[in-house]
């Protein structure tokens, strides 16, 4: 039986847990139950925490996991990124007072706060800096004022939270995380059927949030110029309408670029643009 693991609590594990019912699982829990067997799909889904869940899996002991990037990169352990997840998306930063000048190139002989040492160690290591880290589990931001460190290095999402505690960002990110689906290391070409219909599964539903489905009316004479703006994946859907001359349009788009999209689809002179969100697909 497939064994996947999944974040037990937090952001990461609602939705995870959403997106594995979408891809038809079921993973529910009704309480605090550590495991969830899927009978009809053979899949056992096992509930833990997001920090261990890269450790496990390196083992060998779970075959799939969902946890954060950064997560699995501050636990070192060996494994592999099979799907970036589009969930979760953070970065990692090191930040200072506000009043201060100092960047991470001036980080020698200095004390950086982190609930992350793994991935501080790294990384100060590839800037050949000797510093001390100081490992945490909570409450980072205040460290400084304490007087416990004299920099900190922590998850940034929208910095509201650095802000109010009188810190900026030092320096450019040093990774960029969100949520993942990993398998132990070297596994990728080497994975089961089960596995692979997995990721199919959940990869149909990640593309498919960032793609709309666009539909509108156009006189024949600015088809051409429509079609351009509405390109499809590989062409847009293209059929006459009972209106002598008008043709029916229909093709995906990014949804980051939607508004753009009706804008100059309203200026070429096309009507009734209906767009309409699409749960997964196969590209």
């Amino acid at each position: 039986m497939l064994k996947i693991a999944i974040p037990n609590k937090g952001s990461l594990s609602e939705e995870a847990r959403a997106l594995i019912s979408e891809a038809g699982y079921n993973c529910k829990r009704y309480s605090r139950e550590l495991k969830v067997t899927d009978v009809a799909n053979q899949v056992e889904f096992i509930f833990l925490r997001p920090r261990d869940i890269a450790v496990y899996v390196q083992s060998g002991i779970i075959d799939l996991g969902i946890t954060g990037r950064d997560l699995a990169m501050d636990s070192e352990s060996e494994v592999d990124e099979l799907l970036p997840l589009g969930f979760g998306r953070s970065s990692f930063c090191y930040a200072v007072p506000e009043e201060s000048l100092l960047t991470p190139e001036g980080f020698k002989g200095k004390r950086i706060a982190t609930s992350y040492p793994g991935i501080v160690s790294r990384d100060l290591k590839n800037r050949n800096i000797d510093a001390k880290i100081i490992k945490l589990d909570g409450a980072i931001e205040i460290s400084i004022n304490l007087g416990v460190a004299d920099a900190i290095a922590d998850v940034v999402q929208t910095g509201r939270t650095m802000v109010e505690a009188g810190l900026r960002i030092s320096g450019e990110p040093i990774m960029v995380s969100e949520g993942i689906l990993a398998t132990r290391k070297g596994r990728g070409d080497n994975l089961t059927a089960p596995e692979q219909v997995f990721i199919e599964r959940l990869k149909g539903i990640v593309v498919a949030r960032e793609y709309v489905m666009v539909e509108y009316d156009v006189p024949g004479d600015v088809l051409e110029t429509a079609c351009a703006v509405t390109p499809g994946i590989e062409a847009p859907t293209v059929a006459p309408l009972r209106r002598e001359g008008w043709f029916a349009v229909k093709a995906m788009a990014r949804k980051k670029e939607l508004n753009s999209i009706m804008d100059r689809l309203a200026e070429v002179g096309a009507k009734g643009i209906i767009v309409t969100d699409i749960r997964t697909c196969r590209l």
